[in-house]
Protein backbone atom coordinates (compact mmCIF):
# COMPACT_ATOMS: atom_id res chain seq x y z
CA UNK A 1 0.00 0.00 0.00
CA UNK A 2 1.17 3.45 -0.97
CA UNK A 3 1.92 5.91 1.87
CA UNK A 4 -0.34 9.31 1.68
CA UNK A 5 0.69 12.92 2.10
CA UNK A 6 1.35 14.60 5.11
CA UNK A 7 -1.12 17.50 5.38
CA UNK A 8 0.45 20.74 6.58
CA UNK A 9 -1.57 23.80 7.03
CA UNK A 10 0.05 27.70 7.20
CA UNK A 11 -0.87 30.74 7.63
CA UNK A 12 1.52 33.76 6.49
CA UNK A 13 1.70 37.00 7.29
CA UNK A 14 3.71 38.61 4.63
CA UNK A 15 5.39 42.13 4.50
CA UNK A 16 7.20 42.43 1.11
CA UNK A 17 8.65 45.77 2.01
CA UNK A 18 10.75 45.82 -1.32
CA UNK A 19 7.04 45.37 -3.37
CA UNK A 20 5.00 47.02 -1.03
CA UNK A 21 3.33 43.31 -1.27
CA UNK A 22 1.35 42.97 2.81
CA UNK A 23 -1.59 40.24 3.28
CA UNK A 24 -2.33 37.31 5.11
CA UNK A 25 -2.33 33.49 2.85
CA UNK A 26 -3.90 30.32 4.36
CA UNK A 27 -1.51 27.59 3.11
CA UNK A 28 -2.12 24.14 2.75
CA UNK A 29 0.50 22.06 1.98
CA UNK A 30 1.16 18.29 1.07
CA UNK A 31 3.83 16.82 2.08
CA UNK A 32 4.98 13.52 -0.20
CA UNK A 33 6.26 10.62 2.03
CA UNK A 34 9.74 11.14 0.55
CA UNK A 35 9.80 15.18 0.57
CA UNK A 36 11.98 16.55 3.69
CA UNK A 37 10.91 19.36 6.13
CA UNK A 38 13.59 21.35 4.62
CA UNK A 39 12.26 20.88 1.32
CA UNK A 40 8.63 21.77 1.98
CA UNK A 41 9.83 24.75 4.35
CA UNK A 42 11.77 26.49 1.06
CA UNK A 43 8.50 25.82 -0.93
CA UNK A 44 7.18 27.88 1.80
CA UNK A 45 9.85 30.67 1.65
CA UNK A 46 9.96 30.64 -2.21
CA UNK A 47 5.73 31.52 -2.08
CA UNK A 48 6.87 34.38 -0.20
CA UNK A 49 9.48 35.78 -2.26
CA UNK A 50 7.90 35.85 -4.88
CA UNK A 51 3.66 36.83 -3.48
CA UNK A 52 4.20 40.08 -4.87
CA UNK A 53 4.19 38.71 -8.49
CA UNK A 54 0.25 38.05 -7.69
CA UNK A 55 -0.11 41.80 -8.00
CA UNK A 56 2.57 42.97 -10.19
CA UNK A 57 1.64 40.40 -12.64
CA UNK A 58 -1.59 39.31 -12.40
CA UNK A 59 -2.82 42.76 -10.71
CA UNK A 60 -4.71 40.20 -7.71
CA UNK A 61 -6.91 38.22 -10.81
CA UNK A 62 -5.22 35.09 -10.57
CA UNK A 63 -4.02 32.05 -8.09
CA UNK A 64 -0.84 31.74 -6.59
CA UNK A 65 -0.69 28.42 -4.86
CA UNK A 66 1.36 25.35 -4.13
CA UNK A 67 1.80 22.31 -6.84
CA UNK A 68 1.66 18.86 -6.28
CA UNK A 69 5.66 18.65 -5.57
CA UNK A 70 7.03 15.40 -5.79
CA UNK A 71 3.91 13.75 -6.44
CA UNK A 72 3.78 15.15 -9.89
CA UNK A 73 7.45 15.65 -11.77
CA UNK A 74 5.36 17.78 -14.26
CA UNK A 75 3.45 20.40 -12.03
CA UNK A 76 5.65 23.00 -10.43
CA UNK A 77 6.45 23.58 -6.76
CA UNK A 78 4.57 26.49 -6.56
CA UNK A 79 3.22 28.98 -9.34
CA UNK A 80 1.28 31.57 -10.35
CA UNK A 81 -1.79 31.26 -12.93
CA UNK A 82 -3.85 34.29 -14.59
CA UNK A 83 -7.96 34.37 -14.48
CA UNK A 84 -7.06 32.85 -18.61
CA UNK A 85 -5.63 29.83 -17.12
CA UNK A 86 -2.10 31.01 -18.39
CA UNK A 87 1.04 30.10 -16.06
CA UNK A 88 2.84 33.25 -15.41
CA UNK A 89 5.35 32.33 -12.87
CA UNK A 90 6.68 28.38 -12.27
CA UNK A 91 8.93 27.88 -9.33
CA UNK A 92 11.04 24.63 -8.62
CA UNK A 93 12.47 24.15 -5.62
CA UNK A 94 16.06 21.79 -5.16
CA UNK A 95 17.89 20.72 -8.12
CA UNK A 96 16.13 19.84 -11.06
CA UNK A 97 17.30 18.35 -14.22
CA UNK A 98 17.72 20.03 -17.48
CA UNK A 99 14.50 18.46 -19.55
CA UNK A 100 12.04 19.48 -16.90
CA UNK A 101 13.40 22.94 -16.91
CA UNK A 102 12.84 23.43 -20.53
CA UNK A 103 9.82 22.27 -20.54
CA UNK A 104 8.82 24.69 -17.78
CA UNK A 105 10.05 27.56 -19.97
CA UNK A 106 8.04 26.45 -22.77
CA UNK A 107 4.82 26.50 -20.68
CA UNK A 108 4.98 29.50 -18.35
CA UNK A 109 6.39 33.22 -18.77
CA UNK A 110 8.94 33.09 -16.40
CA UNK A 111 10.60 30.14 -14.02
CA UNK A 112 12.49 30.28 -11.25
CA UNK A 113 14.88 27.81 -9.60
CA UNK A 114 15.54 27.74 -5.60
CA UNK A 115 18.53 26.10 -5.18
CA UNK A 116 19.43 24.79 -2.16
CA UNK A 117 21.17 22.11 0.12
CA UNK A 118 25.31 21.98 0.69
CA UNK A 119 25.52 19.71 -3.20
CA UNK A 120 23.84 22.69 -4.93
CA UNK A 121 26.88 24.47 -6.22
CA UNK A 122 27.99 20.94 -7.68
CA UNK A 123 25.04 20.97 -9.35
CA UNK A 124 25.16 24.41 -10.29
CA UNK A 125 28.75 23.81 -11.90
CA UNK A 126 27.44 20.67 -13.64
CA UNK A 127 24.08 22.10 -15.37
CA UNK A 128 25.13 25.61 -15.50
CA UNK A 129 26.10 25.51 -19.43
CA UNK A 130 23.32 24.08 -20.36
CA UNK A 131 20.84 26.63 -18.88
CA UNK A 132 22.07 29.52 -19.88
CA UNK A 133 20.28 29.99 -23.04
CA UNK A 134 16.71 29.63 -21.53
CA UNK A 135 16.10 33.14 -21.13
CA UNK A 136 12.72 32.82 -19.30
CA UNK A 137 14.64 31.38 -16.20
CA UNK A 138 16.18 32.43 -13.20
CA UNK A 139 18.25 30.59 -10.59
CA UNK A 140 18.90 31.46 -6.87
CA UNK A 141 20.45 29.37 -4.02
CA UNK A 142 19.35 29.89 -0.90
CA UNK A 143 22.28 29.25 1.50
CA UNK A 144 22.40 25.46 3.03
CA UNK A 145 22.62 26.61 6.81
CA UNK A 146 19.65 28.81 6.53
CA UNK A 147 17.65 26.25 4.75
CA UNK A 148 18.59 23.74 7.12
CA UNK A 149 17.30 26.00 10.16
CA UNK A 150 13.88 26.08 8.56
CA UNK A 151 13.26 22.62 10.01
CA UNK A 152 12.71 24.13 13.70
CA UNK A 153 10.16 26.33 12.05
CA UNK A 154 7.98 22.92 10.59
CA UNK A 155 5.03 22.10 12.08
CA UNK A 156 1.07 20.32 10.80
CA UNK A 157 -0.04 23.89 11.72
CA UNK A 158 1.91 26.72 11.59
CA UNK A 159 1.53 30.36 12.19
CA UNK A 160 4.82 32.23 9.85
CA UNK A 161 5.14 35.78 9.73
CA UNK A 162 7.64 36.38 6.58
CA UNK A 163 9.53 39.84 6.37
CA UNK A 164 10.75 40.67 2.44
CA UNK A 165 13.70 43.50 2.79
CA UNK A 166 16.38 44.47 0.51
CA UNK A 167 16.35 40.73 -1.32
CA UNK A 168 16.36 39.31 2.00
CA UNK A 169 13.70 36.98 3.80
CA UNK A 170 13.22 36.44 7.09
CA UNK A 171 11.21 33.57 8.09
CA UNK A 172 9.41 33.63 11.87
CA UNK A 173 7.36 32.00 14.28
CA UNK A 174 7.05 31.19 17.91
CA UNK A 175 9.80 28.37 17.37
CA UNK A 176 12.32 31.04 15.96
CA UNK A 177 13.77 33.24 13.35
CA UNK A 178 15.58 32.30 10.03
CA UNK A 179 17.40 35.10 8.04
CA UNK A 180 18.33 34.20 4.33
CA UNK A 181 19.75 36.35 1.29
CA UNK A 182 19.23 34.51 -1.60
CA UNK A 183 22.01 34.62 -4.18
CA UNK A 184 21.25 35.30 -7.74
CA UNK A 185 23.04 32.61 -10.20
CA UNK A 186 21.27 33.08 -13.48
Amino acid sequence: MALKSTIFKATLQLADIDHSCYGDHALTLARHPSETDERMMVRIAALALNAHALQDVCNGDGTLAFGAGLSDPDDPDVSLTDFTGRKRLWIEVGQPEEKPLVRACSRADAVIVYAFASSAELWWRGIQNKLARLDRLQVWRLPAPATQSLVELAERSMQLQATVQEGALTLSSTRGSVHMEPERWQ
